[in-house]
């Protein structure tokens, strides 16, 4: 009878150790998932962050492009209008094109980089240079009957070549931002 128990003894302890290890191998398999999963989901989760980042950045590059393109097409109008002494046109569309720059602009500074921000300020002090300057030639006394660009075309010239070199340098730093892999 001793041997009875002794056999019935063994052979519970054996299920109970063998229960006890599919156990503890189960939970360290669970634990193992678990932690895969849980890497898995943070590495989407900064994926996610980035794509958004990237789409922020590019929608914020494009707004201020289209912003610069409309104060272009002002400061263009302004260039080829004809004025006197009196009030001239266009001045209220062209600061309120400059305005939209500036709007735009701040998105930009948002949402960076450094180099994209500082090649939009430079875009922006263009701007902002060129609409003083015509300003300034409109206040001017004289002859109002030819367009500045007539009256001023050296100073049109170099407005134009400026405006152009800065938009060539703001989409020259926003381009390895938008596409790194590019950038190599």
């Amino acid at each position: 009878m001793q041997d009875t128990v002794a056999v019935a003894l063994i052979t519970s302890l054996s299920t109970l150790a063998a229960a006890a290890l599919t156990g503890l191998v189960g939970a360290l398999s669970t634990r193992r998932q678990l932690a895969h999963q849980l890497t898995v989901a943070r590495q989407e989760s900064v994926e996610r962050r980035a794509t958004r980042r990237h789409e922020l950045r590019r929608d914020a590059y494009v707004r201020f492009l289209s912003a610069c393109d409309q104060a272009y097409r002002q400061l263009d109008r302004r260039w080829l209008d004809v004025g006197g002494g009196e009030p001239v046109p266009g001045y209220d569309e062209a600061y309120a094109a400059m305005r939209a720059v500036d709007e735009a602009y701040n998105l930009v500074l948002l949402e960076g980089p450094t180099e994209v921000a500082a090649a939009g300020r430079a875009v922006l002090t263009s701007l902002t240079t060129e609409y003083a300057d015509q300003r300034r030639f409109g206040d001017e006394p004289g002859d109002g009957s030819a367009p500045l660009r007539d009256r001023h075309r050296e100073r049109w010239l170099a407005a134009i070549e400026v405006r152009t070199n800065r938009r060539i340098l703001f989409v020259d730093a926003v381009r390895p931002v938008l596409d790194p892999d590019a950038a190599q």
